[in-house]
């Protein structure tokens, strides 16, 4: 099993402890990925620590204020670390608008383009107040009109009204623990209906961790708990779901 998207480094437990849980948990792949300044760094440094950890570096959309060409510029360079397998987290914020829109969407352009220059996935954060839409249209306007190419993959899947478009536009879905709370049966469909070749899962920890650990700091091991509920909900075999995430990411990070 993979782990598309966690932050092994805003956890609690040590990170030898975690990583070592996740491989007993069968979790032998983990994308550890930044969030901006020397959390670029930490990501970077927990995939030089550990074979299994590999790497993204962006500007959170909450940590966009400011953002300017020598903020572009670092991420450009991080880029080069041999580690490094996708660019992100990035994208748009409307939750929590620490950063103005316009500081957002000039950090998420710059880093579409140094995705597109790199040659790098885009690891896309996009979040709104309850109820609206306007940050993930944003975000699909964006993609859509500097994407090109440049493989996609939406963290933390969280629009099920855009599944379809998502598929149609060939990005990738990366499902998390909320996937499995009670109250999410419009995420278990579109999990349901994303494209095999387009489906990824995830912890996000420290975040979100699944039903079955809910209340408790989430960890890379809980992966297994939602890709089993994701491979319930698809009628498959938790081992078909299992070597499909591990060929998709293993196309797109290149592990």
């Amino acid at each position: 099993m993979i782990d598309s998207h966690t932050h092994l480094y805003l956890c609690e437990r040590p990170e030898a402890e975690l990583v070592a849980h996740a491989l007993g948990a069968g979790v032998n792949r983990m994308l550890n990925v930044g969030l901006g300044g020397g959390e670029n760094g930490a990501a970077i440094g927990g995939a030089e620590r550990h074979e299994s950890v590999f790497a993204a570096v962006g500007c959170h959309p909450t940590e966009a204020g400011g953002f300017d060409d020598a903020q572009a510029e670092e991420i450009a360079r991080l880029a080069a670390h041999e580690k490094v397998r996708a660019i992100g987290e990035t994208g748009i914020d409307y939750y929590r608008e620490t950063a103005g829109p316009a500081e957002q969407r000039r950090a998420f352009e710059a880093q579409v383009a140094i995705a597109r220059e790199q040659g790098l996935p885009i690891v896309i954060h996009g979040r709104d107040k309850d109820g609206e839409t306007r940050a993930i249209d944003e975000i699909f306007e964006v993609l859509d009109a500097q994407a090109g190419d440049t493989p996609v993959i939406l963290h933390c899947f969280s629009a099920p009204w855009r599944a379809a478009d998502a598929g149609v536009r060939g990005w990738y879905c990366s499902f998390a623990g909320h996937t499995t709370y009670p109250g999410s049966d419009e995420l278990r469909e579109a999990a349901r209906q994303v494209p095999a070749e387009l489906l990824l899962v995830e912890t996000d920890a420290p975040y979100l961790a699944p039903q079955t650990v809910r209340g408790k700091p989430n960890e890379p091991a809980y992966v297994v708990d939602t890709a089993r509920a994701v491979a319930a909900v698809r009628g498959v075999s938790y081992e078909e779901l299992e070597a499909t995430v591990e060929a998709n990411a293993g196309a797109l990070f290149g592990w």
